[in-house]
């Protein structure tokens, strides 16, 4: 679902890969039989775009975080088993990471039911988790952040560890993308901070124009990245002064380039910011577990919410203004152990 958990799975394969182990990945969605897989992603697609009350009502009806973990795995994905005990079978997999919530539903399930018989270790990408991650089956959890770790003890038996985000090693360092960037923006709005307006791999965001007008008023240029939404890209590209972007590959560089990050859902584009130095100021949020993300951020001091127009303008000029070292800066500590190691380490620990 989007580009952040695709994004997680390749970087844990590439460090899979460099300290000697295998690693084969698999989309949960190709493993359900009968196009579920397809009918599944452009409905959450769909809601997230254009109904996204219908998400957020789903999404309090079965998701909030709450008392207890969800009981006995979740029928739509079991219809993925087959396929993955038959993957783990034909792979010689020692381990299985489930980096999405389904997922994790699927792999709890299959270990209760004695059918996946290697350990199942779940990376939860959510710094708020709801309970479509939770399933006593599974044996570990890795976490974002300490109160991430609390909230699934709370509620399952495992194993359960803080070791932050996952992020691509490109995002630490200065990179080299960056100056390119910087006079692409210079020559687009000369003398303009840019801010990064993100609407995720889908453009699913609520009042991006309104936001780009907001901030172009402001003296910003406003840089929206798009995603694989065209018709977003259209519509915020009529903009006076915003500057519309498609699909971004050097997000490393990009991130080195712009002032600040206003992001909307706390996925893996916040991250990405916080590994790369770039203060996050979460606003309009998208509904369900990006609002609670957001929050969520926010209350632990890893980004600033601004409630409004006025308030994110205030926060930006601050931002915008200050020195590196006069920010509190503690994005870097949130990264702190190596989700594959700890992941590959289950393999040797007693059945």
């Amino acid at each position: 679902m989007g580009a952040g958990h695709d994004t997680v799975a390749r970087e844990l394969a590439r460090r899979a890969r460099e300290q000697g182990h295998e690693a084969e990945t698999v989309d949960l969605m190709r493993l359900l039989p009968y196009g579920m897989g397809s009918g599944l992603r452009t409905f959450y697609r769909t809601s997230v775009r254009h109904a996204p009350w219908v998400y957020d009502g789903l999404y309090r009806a079965f998701l909030r975080p709450g008392d207890g973990a969800r009981p006995s795995g979740v029928p739509l994905a079991r219809f993925a088993g087959e396929g993955l005990v038959r993957l783990v079978a034909d792979t010689g997999a020692d381990v299985v990471v489930p980096v999405f919530h389904l997922a994790a539903q699927l792999t709890g399930h299959l270990r209760t039911q004695g059918r996946l018989r290697v350990p199942s270790g779940v990376f939860v990408l959510d710094f708020a988790v709801h309970r479509q991650w939770l399933h006593p089956g599974n044996d570990a959890y890795f976490c974002l952040t300490d109160q991430a770790a609390d909230d699934v003890r709370r509620s399952v038996p495992a194993h359960v560890e803080t070791t932050g985000p996952v992020v691509a090693p490109e995002f630490f360092a200065p990179a080299p993308g960056a100056a390119d960037w910087r006079d692409r923006f210079e020559r687009y709005a000369p003398g303009r901070p840019p801010v990064l307006l993100s609407a995720g791999a889908w453009g699913a965001a609520a009042g991006l124009g309104e936001t780009a007008r907001l901030l172009t008023g402001a003296g910003y240029l406003p840089v929206v990245l798009c995603g694989r939404n065209q018709a977003l890209r259209s519509r915020t590209a009529r903009v006076p002064g915003a500057l519309a972007l498609d699909w971004v590959d050097d997000m490393p560089g990009l991130l080195h380039a712009v002032r600040a990050l206003v992001d909307n859902a706390a996925g893996q584009t916040a991250v990405q910011a916080l590994a790369a130095g770039l203060p996050v100021v979460g606003h309009r949020p998208l509904p369900g577990h990006g609002a609670d993300g957001v929050r969520r951020m926010a209350e632990l001091g890893l980004s600033e919410a601004a409630a409004d127009g006025p308030s994110l303008l205030r926060i930006l000029h601050r931002l915008t203004t200050e020195t590196p070292a006069e920010r509190p800066g503690a994005g870097p500590s949130l990264f702190r152990a190596d989700v594959l190691a700890r992941a590959a380490a289950l393999a040797h620990r007693p059945a």
